[in-house]
């Protein structure tokens, strides 16, 4: 089979590697479309991805759907040709944070194409993969792969707004839009939220989030409006920090209404982030993060995409085949042309 696997920044090479054999319990899946991540990106150009930096060539890729082509020894709940989404991570369940019910946090986690282990766990960016047949969610033959694999960002979008407890009537901002911040505009619209609002640097990445439910948008660049939001101890209930930029989460700190929160979304860059944090004493805001999703977000998010009640098509700009890898991943870094960016598998 041929994977396209990273050998340095902004160099991948499609590469023939050996066919994976199912396990007892594993499917072999024929992978049909996969998402380009922020992480993948971060991969990609620099080598590194928050505090994860790579240390060997390895296979990029996490969101991802296919087609069953092989069953493991035991397997009974699919069959040859199911269509299925896959939840590219799997947590040990017998670690401190997986017994007190935070899988996320497992401190042995599988998780595809993730460097934050060595040697590390080769990703979905390959011709075929061998996975735990509990990792996989059927979908209907109707649902395109692409749209299948955007289960895995919208599960982490599904698991920010848990994070957040009850958005029914709250005054909420999102910071920043691409294609994870704008989920959260369209989860947090299902989840109730009153007045939505979401900010960005681009122009085309405001138009887009309009179209996922937000009610109101506004260039992050415009500091007459932040300074507007920041006055009499802020405005928002909820501010969520998609951008993952110092910048984006001083201005969510600024503009959060006393007793609100802050819910940490975008993936800072490693070390420090000079931020106004004195905010947090002063107006007693409570600052979360959240990370990644549990199998429950997972099956949850698919469960939305199969019945339409969340509609992720509009992210869904470019597709690229697995051998302009290089390509597809220069243009999902061009947010002034892409939103999310698949590979597709023939």
């Amino acid at each position: 089979m041929i994977a396209a696997v990273l050998h340095e920044p902004k160099r991948i090479l499609i590469e023939e590697r050996d066919l994976p054999e199912p396990s007892a319990g594993e499917v072999l899946i024929r992978v049909r479309a996969g998402g380009i991540c922020g992480s993948d990106l971060s991969y990609y150009f620099k080598g590194k991805s928050g505090d994860f930096a790579m240390r060997e060539p390895f296979i990029l890729g996490h969101e991802v759907a296919g087609e069953i082509s092989a069953l493991g020894a035991g397997v009974t709940d699919f069959r040859i040709g199911d269509h299925v989404a896959v939840n590219p991570g799997v947590n040990c369940g017998v670690c401190r944070f997986c017994l007190k019910g935070m899988p996320n946090q497992c401190l042995n986690m599988r998780f595809m194409g993730s460097a934050s282990t060595y040697p590390h766990q080769q990703g979905t960016f390959r011709e075929f993969i061998a996975v735990a047949a509990h990792q996989c969610i059927l979908i209907p033959a109707d649902l395109g792969f692409a749209q299948a694999s955007m289960a895995e960002p919208l599960a982490v979008a599904l698991h920010a707004t848990r994070r957040a407890g009850s958005l029914v009537g709250a005054r909420v901002l999102v910071v920043g839009c691409g294609p994870i911040g704008c989920m959260l505009v369209a989860a947090a619209r299902r989840a109730g939220a009153h007045q939505l609002v979401a900010i960005d640097l681009a122009d085309k990445a405001l138009r887009m989030a309009a179209e996922l439910g937000a009610g109101e948008t506004a260039l992050a660049s415009n500091e007459s409006t932040i300074q507007q939001w920041s006055l009499n101890r802020g405005s928002f209930d909820v501010v969520i920090e998609a951008s993952g930029s110092p910048a984006g989460l001083d201005t969510a700190l600024r503009v959060a209404s006393a007793g609100g929160l802050v819910l940490q979304v975008g993936n800072l860059p490693a070390g420090q982030s000079p931020v106004a944090a004195n905010l947090i004493m002063g107006k007693e805001l409570r600052y979360l993060g959240s990370f990644r999703f549990t199998a429950e977000d997972y099956a949850i998010a698919a469960g939305e995409l199969i019945a339409q009640t969340i509609d992720v098509r509009p992210l869904m700009t470019h597709a690229f085949p697995l051998g302009q890898a290089n390509l597809a991943f220069a243009v999902a870094q061009d947010r002034n042309q892409s939103m999310k960016v698949h590979l597709l598998f023939d």
